[in-house]
């Protein structure tokens, strides 16, 4: 038979184990509320339908269907792969610097931006 103390004793380790199980776990990072925005802010201008960048490499990004088409070219996000995925090779500086993005002046992606996009795309770029 459990005392109170022994049964409050395992209810308390019982929530402290289920809350210390969640701490490690990675934020689930959404399309709509984490990714869009950044995209919204640093690329639409030009990857749009019409725009500059759309016009000259197909890849318009103003959709999740048209960002995950990718461009004339070929794919630009692989799911579960941001190592490989020429956008964000493309947004890091890692292509040869004539094709970088964003062009001409823009400001670079932040950081923390890119991290964001890295992160939805090895979760599996979830139309979430």
């Amino acid at each position: 038979m459990l005392t109170r103390k022994t049964a409050g004793t395992i209810i308390l380790v019982s929530a402290i184990s289920w809350l210390l199980a969640g701490c490690g776990r990675e934020q689930s990072v959404s399309f709509e509320k984490d990714v869009r925005p950044i995209l919204a802010a640093n690329c639409l201008e030009c990857h749009h339908a019409g725009g500059k960048g759309q016009q000259a490499s197909g890849f318009g990004m103003d959709s999740y269907a048209s960002l995950m088409k990718g461009t004339r070219f070929g794919p630009m996000i692989i799911p579960g792969d941001a190592e490989g995925s020429n956008m964000v090779v493309l947004m890091e500086g890692r292509a040869d610097p004539s094709i970088s993005m964003p062009h001409g002046d823009r400001k670079p992606v932040p950081k923390q931006d890119i991290r964001t996009i890295r992160k939805w795309i090895d979760q599996g770029a979830k139309n979430n």
